[in-house]
């Protein structure tokens, strides 16, 4: 079942997401799927719904002992079902407990597991991350970045500095004449520098949360939602 679901990856158009608030701890991530940061089990588990949706369940970093891991399969066996899938995102950062418990789990129906493998376990899908990149798209979304732009480049764009631009429209025109003069002249004036461009720090992209959604999205285009 686990490599049943992880194989259903397919290519996507461009994601785009609500403009809605989180409701509650969960953020939305469009067309019925969810997503929920977890920090420390099983404190942050949420409850289970009536009916329950697709959820992104982002254990990357979390803590948790054998007790929390037990009330993490506890919520699984009553969460899970094949039309509404968890999609779990772990590292070799979270909690030793948790990945021990996913290494030996039971089949549920409507898990897979995303992320980059440890010695202690193998996701379903494996991604090929460098931790301070991972950990960077994490933190962004703490600090403030929209949740969409974690989830899509953006194509490169030509940035100028503002403040060059502007010297340099407001800087006098050539004098001809005094181009034809002698160079010595200490009364031309000196060329204008611009001042060099701003270094624009790169976008932070969470990789794991973006395949989690570009799976979600292949399974409702297979109809399997």
């Amino acid at each position: 079942m686990r490599a049943a679901w992880a194989l259903l990856l397919l290519s996507l158009a461009p994601l785009t997401l609500p403009a809605a608030p989180p409701a509650g701890g969960e953020r939305d991530l469009g067309q019925g799927l969810a997503y929920l940061r977890v920090h420390a089990l099983p404190a942050d588990l949420p409850a289970t719904p009536a009916k329950p949706g697709a959820l992104v369940l982002d254990l990357r970093y979390a803590r948790g002992d054998a007790a929390a891991a037990a009330a993490l399969g506890a919520w699984l066996q009553f969460r899970t079902t094949r039309h509404a899938p968890i999609f779990l995102l772990v590292n070799a950062a979270t909690a030793p407990a948790l990945l021990d418990y996913l290494e030996t789990h039971p089949a549920f129906p409507g898990l897979v597991t995303l992320g980059t493998a440890s010695s202690r376990f193998v996701p379903d899908l494996t991604l090929t991350i460098t931790a301070g990149a991972e950990r960077a798209a994490y933190d962004a979304l703490a600090a403030g970045q929209p949740l969409a732009s974690l989830l899509a480049d953006l194509p490169d764009k030509p940035r100028h500095d503002e403040a060059a631009v502007a010297q340099e429209h407001a800087a006098p025109p050539a004098d001809e004449d005094a181009a034809d003069g002698d160079p010595a002249d200490s009364s031309a004036p000196a060329p204008a520098v611009s001042a060099p461009a701003p270094t624009v720090p790169p976008r932070a992209i969470d990789r794991t949360l973006q395949r989690a959604v570009h799976l979600h999205r292949a399974l409702l285009a297979l109809g399997r939602l």
